[in-house]
């Protein structure tokens, strides 16, 4: 089977896209994508651990899990509350790297939307 040479910009555009893989598996969970809408509904306060295994069907520690995992891709964050942690979103700067390497990708494939 040939292989075809990449031109420089679309090595460069795979490169971000690698890069750019814990973000989109962080993405891919059903159980992340609730803790992202269940901390859309709730912007300006935050919410807890407990706040959101009350409102899902999976464990404290498995929530605990799913945070750790959107917090190293960088679309969560937290901030204590006394003995609490209150978690919130900090999705801007993430899916602008995620837009950023998607428009990329689009020019190299020659799709201009």
């Amino acid at each position: 089977m040939p292989t075809a040479q990449l031109t420089a910009s679309q090595s460069r555009a795979i490169e971000n896209f690698v890069d750019d893989f814990e973000v989109v598996n962080a993405l891919a969970d059903r159980n992340r994508q609730k803790i992202i809408v269940l901390l859309c509904n709730h912007l300006s306060e935050g919410l807890t651990v407990t706040d959101m295994t009350e409102e899902m069907s999976i464990t404290q520690p498995a929530v605990s899990h799913h945070l750790k995992i959107l917090r190293e891709a960088g679309l969560v964050a937290f901030r204590k509350n006394g003995l609490q942690s209150l978690y919130y979103l900090t999705l801007s700067e993430p899916l602008t790297q995620l837009e950023d390497v998607i428009h990329e990708l689009r020019i190299e494939v020659g799709d201009s939307k």
